[in-house]
C-alpha cells in the first residue's frame, strides 16, 4: 500500500452524526446555561483531580534519547515496536517487527502497572502478573561509549508461591525471515536470515547453564534457559536489540552487565534539562506533565537534510507539518530552546515552493499552511525579540501573501460557494472533513496569518507588505458577509457557524451516520480565535463556537471534533478549546477542559491522537503516539494560565483557580518570552491563606496594559507595592511602564 496522508485520509473510519444545518440568517446570543445543561447530561465530571481517569485502552512511548534517529516504541505489555508501516490505513499499531516479553507455561498475562521511573527519565516499567509469579519489564535505551546506541529489556521473573522453574519466552512478529545462531548455546543470538544482522541477543543473568529453544510459529518464538525464581531472589535475563547494527561481539561484552547501563541511562536522564534559557517550577501534577511534555518534544526532534525538525511523532507523523509545526515552535520557545527553534523555522520555511506557496506532509490543498507559515514567522520573531529573520523572509512573505490573493482571484472565477461569498479556494479542510471541497478553515488561518503579517509590517515599515493589511480587510468582510449567510441553529437552541458550506453534499446525505458532526474540523477556528485575535470576544461566530463547544463535551472535553466522528474524541483539540475559553474569560470552564485533557493522557504523560470514550462500543484509535502536538498544547496551556498575551494586553494569573493554590507549592516562571520582552513571574503562598505575585518585565514592547484579577482562587486583593494601578470591574490594571512589583490576595 502506498503511503496515505491526511489529505488522502477520508473512508474507512467509523464515523456518524447530524449537522442539523438549517442555514439561518443571523447569529443569537450564546445559551451558556443550555451549553452546560447539556454537557452535564452527557458525563462531564469537572473534578479537577488529574488521575489518567480516560486514558487510552492502547498506548505506547518513547525511550530514545533526545534528537535521536532510533525511535524505538515500547507498548502497553511492555512490547518493543519496530517499523512502523507508514500509511494511516493499515491500522495505527502496525510495525514491521513487533518483540513480546512473556514466559512459558499455560497461565496468561495480565499487566497490572506501567510506569516511567520519573517525567523526566523514560526509562519503562511494565509489571504482568501470573498467578504463580510476575514478571517485571525495564526497557531503557543505552549508548555506551565503546558500543553504540542499544534497546535494552531486563526481564526479573520472582515466585508467589515458593520455588518455581521459569523459562522467557519472546515472540517475534516480523516480516522478515529470522535464524538462531547456535541451537546449543545458552546466549541466544538471533540474525536477520539474508542480511546476517544481529537482531537481539539475550541471556540468563549469572551461570550459563541451559540451551534456547526457537520455534516458528506465527512469527518467530524464542525461549530462553531456564531458571529458577523463588519469593526472596529473582531470576533475570537480559535482552539487547542494537539500532546501530552492532556485531554480536560488541553486544555480548556487556550482556552480563544490566545494572551499570542501566545506571549510565539513568545519569543521562537525571543530568538532562528540560529547560533551556527559561526556568519554570510548576507543583504536582502540572510540574510532572511540563518536565514530561519537553522531554516527549525532544525525543521526538530529528535532524534531516542537516536541519533541526520539530516532529509531531515517532510513526505516521515522523515528519514536518505545518500547522503542528507553529505550536510545537512556540512551546519550544517558551522551554528555552532559542537556537532549535530558530531552526525549526527555517526548516518550515524550506517548504516554500516558486508559487509561494508552503508546501510540507498535508498536501497543496492544505492552503492554510502558507498563512499559517506566516504566522508562525511573526510570532517567533516577537517572542525572539529580532525582526531580522522577518526582514530576511520579506520577499518570502510577499510571496506568500500573492499565493492567497491569486487563491481568493481563481475563486472568484469560477462557481463554488467560496468563490461566491469570495473566499479562498475550495481546499482541503482537516480535522475530520476530507477532500476539497467549499469549507471554512482554510479562510480562517488566512485571516490570522495575513493579520499577524500587516501588524508585524506596519510595525517594522516594511511597506512592500502593505498589501497583507488591505487584503486582510477584504477577507475579514467577505468572511463576515458568508458567515451571516451560514451560520445553522443547533438542537439545543443556539447558532453557530460550521466549517462546511451549507450546500455540501455530505450535509444532505439521508444516512445521520455519514454526515458531519456540527464541530467537525472547528479546530482551525478555535485557532482563528486564539491565538489568531480575528475576531472579538462580542461577535456572534465567538459565541456560537463557544457554545458549541460546551455542547458537545463529554468527559470533561468536547467530544467528536475530528477524524472519528461517533464516540470519540480528539485529545489535543482540548486544549485548542480550553484556549478559547481562556481567552474569553471562562476561567471554570478553561481549567474543567484542560484537566480533562491531561486525563486523557496515558499514565506515562504522552497522549493518542484520537480515541474511543471509555464507554464506547464503536470507534477506533487514530494517530501518533506520543502525539508532541499534545505536548506542546500541555506546554503552552501551562504557561498561558499565569501569562496571556491578548493582544496588547498582558493578562496575568488568568487561569489560576482554588484547585491549583492548594498548598502544594509555587508557580515560577524565569525568563518567559512574550512580545512584550521576557518576564519574571513568581505567584507563591505568602503565609496562611495569603499568596503573592512577583512580576518582573526586562523591557521591549510596552503593553497598552497588564491586567491581574481582584480576586484570584476565591482570594481578594490585599495589596500592591512597587506600581501604581486602577480598579476597573474587577479587574486590576497596572502601570505598564513599572519594570516590577508585587500583589498580595488574602
Amino acid at each position: 500500500m502506498s503511503p496515505v496522508n491526511r489529505r488522502e485520509f477520508v473512508g474507512g473510519l467509523i464515523v456518524s452524526g447530524a449537522a442539523a444545518a438549517t442555514p439561518i440568517g443571523a447569529a443569537e446570543d450564546t445559551a451558556h446555561d443550555v451549553a452546560s445543561e447539556q454537557s452535564e447530561k452527557r458525563g462531564s465530571t469537572g473534578s479537577g483531580t488529574v488521575d489518567f481517569r480516560y486514558k487510552p485502552h492502547h498506548s505506547q512511548s518513547t525511550i530514545c534519547f533526545p534528537d535521536d534517529p532510533n525511535k524505538t516504541l515500547v507498548g502497553q505489555a511492555g512490547d518493543l515496536r519496530y517499523g512502523f508501516a507508514k500509511a494511516l490505513l493499515v491500522g495505527m499499531e502496525d510495525f514491521a517487527t513487533v518483540v513480546e516479553f512473556s514466559l512459558a507455561g499455560f497461565q496468561d498475562d495480565k499487566v497490572i502497572r506501567q510506569w516511567i521511573e520519573a517525567p523526566g527519565v523514560p526509562i519503562v516499567h511494565t509489571l504482568i502478573d501470573r498467578p504463580s509469579a510476575t514478571l517485571e519489564l525495564i526497557a531503557f535505551a543505552s549508548r555506551h561509549s565503546d558500543e553504540g546506541r542499544v534497546d535494552n529489556v531486563l526481564m526479573s521473573i520472582k515466585s508467589k508461591v515458593g520455588s518455581v522453574a521459569v523459562a522467557p519466552r519472546l515472540h517475534l512478529r516480523t516480516c522478515d525471515k529470522l535464524e538462531l545462531e547456535d541451537y546449543n548455546s545458552p546466549t541466544a543470538t538471533v540474525r536477520g536470515q539474508e542480511s546476517k544482522t544481529v537482531l537481539l541477543m539475550g541471556a540468563k543473568s549469572g551461570d550459563a547453564l541451559g540451551r534456547c529453544v526457537w520455534w516458528e510459529e506465527a512469527g518467530f518464538t524464542l525461549y530462553l534457559p531456564h531458571g529458577e525464581a523463588t519469593t526472596e531472589r529473582a531470576a533475570r535475563y537480559f535482552v539487547r536489540l542494537p539500532q546501530e547494527k552492532q556485531t554480536a561481539e560488541m553486544l555480548r561484552e556487556h550482556l552480563q552487565n544490566p545494572e551499570m547501563l542501566l545506571a549510565e541511562t539513568r545519569d543521562f536522564w537525571r543530568t538532562w534539562r528540560p529547560f533551556g534559557t527559561t526556568a519554570w517550577n510548576y507543583p504536582g501534577r502540572h510540574g510532572e506533565f511540563l518536565t514530561a511534555c519537553a522531554r516527549n518534544i525532544q525525543q521526538a526532534r530529528e535532524v534531516k537534510n542537516q536541519r533541526l525538525v520539530f516532529q509531531v511523532g515517532p510513526t505516521v507523523y515522523r515528519g514536518l507539518w505545518i500547522v503542528d509545526g507553529n505550536f510545537l515552535l512556540e512551546a519550544a520557545r517558551y522551554l528555552g530552546y532559542d537556537k532549535e527553534a530558530d531552526e525549526g523555522l527555517h526548516s518550515e520555511w524550506s517548504k516554500q515552493v516558486d508559487s509561494g506557496q508552503v508546501i510540507a506532509a498535508s498536501g497543496g490543498e492544505h492552503w492554510k499552511d502558507t498563512a499559517i507559515a506566516m504566522f508562525t514567522l511573526v510570532r517567533q520573531c516577537e517572542l525572539k525579540q529580532d525582526w531580522a529573520l522577518f526582514r530576511e523572509l520579506e520577499p518570502n512573505v510577499s510571496r506568500a501573501v500573492d499565493f492567497l490573493i491569486e487563491l481568493r482571484d481563481q475563486a472568484r472565477t469560477g462557481k463554488s460557494t467560496n468563490g461566491r461569498y469570495r473566499l479562498l479556494a475550495p481546499g482541503f479542510a482537516d480535522g475530520g472533513i476530507g477532500g476539497v471541497r467549499s469549507e471554512f478553515t482554510n479562510t480562517v488561518w488566512a485571516l490570522a496569518g495575513l493579520r499577524a503579517v500587516a501588524e508585524a509590517a506596519e510595525q517594522q515599515g516594511l511597506h512592500s507588505l502593505d498589501k497583507a493589511a488591505r487584503f486582510y480587510k477584504e477577507l475579514y468582510a467577505a468572511f463576515q458577509e458568508a458567515s451571516r449567510e451560514e451560520m445553522v441553529r443547533h438542537p439545543a437552541g443556539f447558532n453557530y457557524l460550521p466549517m462546511i458550506a451549507h450546500d455540501d453534499p455530505s450535509v444532505n446525505d439521508p444516512d445521520p451516520w455519514n454526515k458531519p458532526r456540527p464541530q467537525t474540523a472547528q479546530w482551525a477556528l478555535s485557532h482563528a480565535i486564539y491565538p489568531g485575535l480575528v475576531f472579538d470576544k462580542t461577535d456572534p461566530i465567538v459565541r456560537g463556537h463557544i457554545a458549541l463547544l460546551q455542547s458537545c463535551t463529554q468527559e470533561d472535553v468536547p467530544i467528536e471534533t475530528g477524524w472519528l466522528w461517533h464516540d470519540s474524541l480528539w485529545n489535543y483539540n482540548a486544549s485548542f478549546a480550553a484556549h478559547v475559553y481562556l481567552w474569553a474569560g471562562l476561567r471554570d470552564w478553561a481549567h474543567r477542559t484542560f484537566t480533562g485533557f491531561l486525563n486523557h493522557a496515558s499514565p506515562l504523560y504522552c497522549w493518542r491522537e484520537e480515541q474511543p470514550l471509555q464507554h464506547a462500543l464503536v470507534g477506533q484509535d487514530w494517530g501518533d503516539m506520543p502525539h508532541n502536538w499534545a505536548s506542546a498544547e500541555c506546554v503552552r496551556y501551562l504557561r498561558h494560565m499565569l501569562a496571556l498575551e491578548d493582544g496588547q494586553t498582558l493578562r496575568l494569573l488568568e487561569g489560576i483557580t482554588g484547585k491549583d493554590l492548594n498548598g502544594s507549592g509555587a508557580y515560577v516562571l524565569r525568563e518567559s518570552p512574550t512580545r512584550f520582552g521576557r518576564i519574571n513571574l513568581a505567584l507563591e503562598p505568602a503565609g496562611a491563606a495569603r499568596w503573592r505575585l512577583q512580576f518582573e518585565r526586562a523591557g521591549g514592547l510596552m503593553p497598552s496594559t497588564i491586567v491581574v484579577p481582584e480576586t484570584v482562587a476565591g482570594l481578594q486583593l490585599e495589596k500592591i507595592t512597587g506600581a501604581s494601578y486602577k480598579n476597573r470591574s474587577g479587574n486590576i490594571e497596572m502601570d505598564p511602564a513599572a519594570p516590577r512589583w508585587e500583589a498580595f490576595w488574602k
